[in-house]
């Protein structure tokens, strides 16, 4: 990524008289934002996506970039690549392990009035936790051709040389994950008062154990996902599984989990045993993403929903 420059900011090179360490110093702090983003949607866990930033800045403090002439798109090209490392790692941690998936998404909380503007940068585009899971079932070169073209408008032929394809294979890998993304995880309704309302039903029915209330807000062709596994389809099979936690209702808080309406179960004791987030498009709930991994859990900060209740 050389695209044009404006001139020694958007470069590598520190303008003369500037100390160079204090000049990618805070070239780097102006699109820690950026990059954070990126490996959010590259890795599905905000952890993770510090670690590949933080190797990011390593890796420019060692670097010669004095002939770099796009700043920025160099150090998105050196995030994508730990990514890209990340990922293929990752799966094949998951080839060899038979029980526990690797790689479930790290759900963001936030209470149900807003986000801040941090989190506000970090999930622009709707960064719901049922695209995550979608992007987790992506081989690694399709998750970071599509998160790179689709979501940052980077060019294939820039993207290219970082899976090791030609532009028109790498187009081909971005296309293939669109249409896996667009078929499981549709753009859900925006409206926050429509979702409160939505969430709310569902919820009161679970609480009751009314089967027909939880029909009543299930699309059709509803999913319950949990941890990455498909645990029900159909709207039937998913209200008798939400029955089954029936106990576990009365402890759901409101939150907003990647910035949609969903809720988290936090029994007495003050610790998380479940995040789910609720994507709906049409009036209903087309899906349902619980993240009940332990590991997942451990690092969520749920004071910020302390005092809330559905």
């Amino acid at each position: 990524m050389t695209g044009s420059t404006n001139g020694a900011a958007a470069s590598g090179a520190a303008p003369d008289g500037a100390d160079r360490g204090d000049f990618l110093a805070e070239r780097f702090e102006e699109k820690r934002s950026h990059l954070r983003a990126v490996a959010y949607r590259m890795l599905g866990s905000l952890t993770e996506a510090e670690d590949a930033v933080q190797e990011a800045w390593i890796r420019l403090d060692r670097a010669d970039t004095r002939e770099v002439e796009n700043l920025g798109g160099w150090l998105t090209t050196v995030v994508a690549r730990v990514c890209l490392d990340q990922l293929r790692a990752r799966k094949a941690r998951r080839e060899e392990s038979l029980e526990t998936p690797v790689g479930i998404p790290e759900p963001l909380l936030s209470p149900p009035d807003g986000l801040d503007p941090e989190q506000e940068v970090l999930l622009a585009d709707s960064v719901g936790l049922a695209l995550l899971v979608v992007l987790e079932q992506l081989a690694p070169a399709e998750r970071l051709s599509f998160v790179l073209h689709d979501m940052f408008g980077v060019p294939f032929d820039e993207i290219a040389p970082i899976v090791e394809r030609t532009p028109a294979a790498t187009r081909q890998l971005a296309s293939r994950a669109r249409r896996r993304v667009r078929g499981q995880a549709p753009a859900p309704d925006t409206d926050r008062g429509r979702q409160k309302e939505i969430v709310g039903a569902f919820l009161a029915a679970a609480r009751g154990g009314s089967f027909d209330g939880l029909i009543s807000v299930l699309d059709p062709d509803c999913v319950l996902r949990v941890d990455l596994r498909e645990t029900a389809l159909g709207a039937e099979a998913v209200a008798r599984q939400a029955l089954t936690f029936q106990r576990l209702a009365p402890y759901a808080r409101p939150a907003l989990v990647n910035g949609v309406l969903g809720v988290v179960t936090i029994p007495p004791g003050g610790r998380a045993v479940a995040v789910q987030g609720f994507t709906i498009a049409g009036g209903r709930i087309v899906a349902i993403d619980i993240v009940a991994d332990p590991a997942r859990l451990e690092g969520l900060d749920v004071t910020v929903l302390e005092g809330l209740d559905c």
